[in-house]
């Protein structure tokens, strides 16, 4: 596996508010043309103010964060699906896995500028490591894989695990909140 790392092309007020968030690496060159390998995954944010742009950037060749502009509705399952680096290592030196479904805005202090809301009948969660934060998902999360957690956002609707073991690994953190049922179904 060898990451390659890009930086935002655009420098809107938003994208400039969201670098925090966004591990920023040097530009890293292969050493030469043939030690090119295939990258696994590309660390950046996905910025969208659309569904379709969010659908493409939740789906197994999106992005690791996938941060909103505004509100979305959808009337069909979504799936966020494959398996990112964020850019940063855990504590064993390994590539940290995570995709962040980012429902708010912030200033560059990382301070909360404004939340939002996504709905959509069902979200079924086949990533691991992955999290809704800061904004309101409304409709049902079907989660099938580990470590999913609700990060200071709130979930109208049910979570429902695959397993005992997906279900154990889940967390609410930061006042994150599901109004309906949390179980294995």
């Amino acid at each position: 596996m060898n990451p390659q790392y890009r930086k935002p092309q655009e420098q809107s007020p938003l994208l400039l508010n969201l670098l925090p968030l966004i591990p920023q690496q040097p530009n890293l060159q292969p050493e030469s043309p043939a030690a090119e390998t295939p990258v696994d995954a590309v660390t950046t944010a996905s910025i969208v103010d659309n569904e379709t742009d969010f659908e493409n950037a939740i789906s197994k060749d999106g992005e690791w964060i996938i941060a909103t502009l505004k509100d979305l509705t959808f009337d069909k399952e979504l799936i966020l699906d494959g398996e990112f680096k964020n850019g940063k290592k855990n504590d064993d030196g390994t590539d940290a896995i995570q995709r962040k479904i980012a429902l708010y805005a912030q200033d560059a202090d990382k301070n909360v500028t404004d939340r939002f809301s996504l709905t959509a009948p069902k979200l079924t969660i086949k990533s691991s490591n992955a999290r809704i934060q800061g904004g309101t998902f409304i409709g049902d999360v079907y989660v099938e894989a580990n470590n999913f957690s609700v990060v200071d956002a709130k979930v109208e609707g049910n979570v429902y695990f695959a397993s005992q073991e997906y279900m154990d690994s889940f967390k609410l953190e930061n006042e994150g909140t599901v109004s309906g049922a949390t179980e294995v179904k």
